[in-house]
């Protein structure tokens, strides 16, 4: 019988075998690309993301575009489900019968960071739709000659889509492309300024745009107060305001989450963030306390006055759970002014249900109606016994349609002044048609517990990267994989530092006087928690002799602690291989005696310590491996793994800091620090500009200082100097003879955490 993990090479092997490439760059990164996405998709979405890559790859446009779809598509298939995969590659095939095969790259390299903003299938078609119209408008071709030109914006315009989505929704987004078109359809460089968010007029018209509350943008603190005030969880998916141009999309819930627009703007004095609330409210009554109704025997008139009756019903129930809800729902409830509608010219029924509802809200709503009166005395009976119930409710809805039916109420034209309660939902839940069956329904609930019950892996992190250029990050930029570093001989470890015990001695003497001690005594105090005896015999003998005696004979004691943890950060790159100047040993070598001397030695002190090593082989692949857990103790398992050390490929140490950052800021610790062990400056091979990871690296030391963790670099480059304060400012230290390494860095060390 073979053994799990011979069955899973043989499954790996199959899936390259389907993938069909020699990209080596693609080979290194896929076993951690289809483990994610064997965690994201369904057997038959695995099977479709396949074909989808093996196609990328016999484009004929190198790696990158397969690279970046074996990255990003598990990511979007999580926030817009795997079924947008066969659009999104009709749209790659157009683009490559078309002068616009570059901008594949680019499409692909954001798709995911688009994706997450977007959050729905429904507005990723949105955003298609969008590309595919500025690819056909801005595509040109000169008359008589066989030449036709990409669209000068089209690759400038994905890169900066996730910028551009973070403060737009989709019909803001349209309407800014729509803008750069129609005025730069003929000024190739000026489009491609325009596209890139370099000139003014693209930044005035953004800023036009823009307007109200992002869903994206509040989705966290919703999703907190469905959990906390309302005990909910579901999902919360937008829709576009902007593409239903004859009917406006209204908030509704079915079984695969809640539905809101993807922008609200401020309205009656409420802000958009409340006009959430009270929609997300509002469902959350209904799911509670509404049950659905037989609709098949009723005439729609009857059903919209079931459901306003019924709207009035869960509302009035959400206000006596919090009854600060009444102000917000009242401040966005329209109030139809009385005599209003003119029953001789359309249909009036609309309006008065609208009154009504109002009615049920407000208390000084101020109608003179008889039969609305009645009715809304009727309803506050019905609700003075208790909770009420849906039935009850069409009941009254029933009634009151009959009591108040018109001849006019029949007409074509409806009037719908002040009638449109836009926080609502649009009370498709209350409904059920017998005709109507429960296959799709039960399928349904059988895939989602399927999905549920799938084992859940751990994917790959991705991070952003600062581009200095444009003064932007570039989102989701960079893949880091994790594992926990290979395992050798603990014993070589043992024998490195029985190598430098006379070092370790020395050292020894210093770290008992950093050792924090559990009670630090405080005399001469006026109260304490004991008698402090010395100081209390010559406070008596003063007494006897008639002088005034010293009142503070007393003390109390205080815990005197170290609270620190400290992540050490190795560059694993492959110039750790050469020789140390002056000595036959690698830096490698030394940097493991170094780094098993400071373990020792922080060990003895008791600080918390991690340590990590990194190395990157392009954006595609930062390699972060785990030496040392802060939980794990110095013992055998984590000498193996420092014995086992390798050094290897390049130094992308701006995505190593921000990941290492990640499990840092999560200890609950006075002073966090990371300490940076590297022999040269951040570079890749897929990166040109010399300065682009050093920027990178300098706006990471930033957003660490920002999240409270202090980072400090010992470098082993004599040229450091020339580009280390660029990154860390002051905070560095500079190892000039290698061979010393391993006294230098526990005393540097010791040094930081007096």
């Amino acid at each position: 019988m073979s053994s799990p993990t011979s069955a899973l090479d043989d499954t790996m092997h199959a899936h390259r075998a389907r993938l069909d490439t020699r990209f080596p760059q693609v080979a290194e990164v896929f076993d951690a690309c289809m483990a994610d996405a064997l965690a994201a998709l369904t057997p038959e979405g695995v099977e479709a993301y396949l074909e989808a890559a093996r196609s990328l790859g016999k484009l004929g446009r190198g790696a990158e575009p397969l690279l970046a779809f074996l990255e990003a598509w598990p990511s979007t298939a999580r926030s817009v489900g795997e079924g947008l995969l066969p659009q999104v590659m009709d749209f790659v095939r157009r683009l490559q019968k078309s002068p616009n095969g570059k901008a594949i790259a680019p499409f692909l390299q954001t798709l995911a960071p688009v994706a997450q903003r977007l959050h729905a299938g429904e507005q990723l078609q949105h955003y298609l739709a969008i590309a595919s119209g500025l690819m056909e408008r801005t595509t040109s071709s000169i008359h008589g000659f066989h030449t036709t030109y990409p669209s000068p914006g089209l690759p400038d315009f994905f890169a900066q889509a996730p910028i551009l989505l973070a403060q737009l929704d989709v019909g803001g987004l349209r309407k800014w492309v729509d803008y750069g078109v129609r005025n730069y359809a003929t000024h190739p460089e000026r489009q491609k300024d325009y596209f890139s968010l370099q000139s003014a007029d693209a930044r005035a018209v953004l800023q036009r745009e823009r307007h109200g509350t992002l869903l994206v943008d509040v989705e966290r603190q919703l999703d907190l107060d469905l959990r906390g005030l309302w005990r909910d969880g579901d999902l919360l998916i937008p829709y576009s305001m902007g593409f239903d141009e004859l009917r406006k999309p209204v908030p509704y819930f079915d079984a695969l989450g809640i539905r809101l627009p993807d922008v609200q703007d401020d309205a009656r004095g409420v802000s958009g963030l409340d006009r959430y609330r009270a929609t997300l409210a509002h469902m959350v009554g209904h799911r509670r306390w509404s049950t659905p109704q037989i609709a098949d025997n009723w005439s729609p008139f009857q059903r919209m006055a079931v459901e306003f009756f019924e709207d009035g019903r869960v509302e009035t129930l959400l206000i006596r759970e919090f009854p600060g809800l009444r102000r917000l729902f009242l401040a966005l409830h329209p109030k139809p002014a009385e005599g209003a509608c003119d029953p001789e010219t359309c249909s009036c029924l609309r309006h008065r249900l609208a009154m009504l509802s109002r009615a049920l809200l407000d208390p000084q709503h101020g109608y003179h109606d008889d039969d609305l009166s009645d009715y809304v005395a009727r309803f506050h009976a019905a609700m003075a016994h208790g909770l009420s119930s849906t039935e009850d409710m069409a009941a009254l809805a029933l009634a009151y349609v009959a009591q108040t039916r018109r001849p006019s109420d029949q007409f074509a034209k409806v009037y719908f002044d002040d009638t449109v309660i836009d926080y609502r939902d649009d009370n498709r839940h209350l409904w059920r048609f017998i005709e109507e069956g429960d296959e799709e329904e039960s399928f349904d609930q059988e895939r989602r517990s399927d999905a549920q019950a799938e084992p859940q892996r751990l994917p790959p992190r991705h991070y952003p990267e600062w581009d200095h250029a444009s003064h932007t990050y570039r989102p989701d930029w960079v893949s880091v994989y994790e594992a926990l570093h290979p395992s050798g001989e603990a014993a070589v470890v043992d024998r490195l530092l029985q190598k430098h015990a006379p070092l370790a001695k020395r050292l020894k003497r210093l770290l008992d006087l950093l050792k924090p001690q559990d009670k630090v005594r405080i005399r001469y105090q006026e109260e304490g928690s004991e008698l402090d005896l010395d100081v209390a015999i010559r406070s008596l003998i003063d007494f006897k002799a008639g002088s005034a005696p010293d009142p503070r004979i007393n003390m109390s004691h205080r815990t005197d602690g170290r609270d620190i943890a400290v992540t050490l950060l190795l560059d694993l790159s492959a110039s750790l291989n050469d020789k140390a100047a002056g000595g036959g040993q690698t830096i490698l070598e030394l940097s493991q005696e170094a780094v098993s001397l400071l373990a020792w030695a922080i060990d003895r002190l008791g600080d918390p310590l991690a340590i990590a090593g990194f190395q990157s082989n392009t954006r595609h692949e930062v390699r972060y491996l785990h030496v040392k857990g802060f939980g794990e103790p110095w013992g055998d398992a984590v000498k193996a793994r420092l014995a086992a050390m390798q050094a290897g490929y390049s130094t992308r140490m701006g995505a190593a800091m921000r990941h290492a950052a990640h499990y840092l800021g999560a200890r609950r610790s006075d002073k966090k620090l990371l300490l940076i062990l590297t022999d040269g400056e951040p570079a890749d091979v897929d990166v040109q500009d010399e300065r682009h990871l050093i920027e990178d690296a300098r706006q990471a030391v930033k957003e660490l200082d920002r999240d409270g963790i202090f980072t400090y670099c010992i470098s082993l480059d004599p040229r450091a100097d020339a580009y280390v304060s660029d990154i860390f400012g002051r905070r560095y230290t500079v190892i000039d003879n290698i061979q010393r390494l391993p006294e230098r860095l526990p005393e540097v060390f010791m040094a930081l955490t007096k």
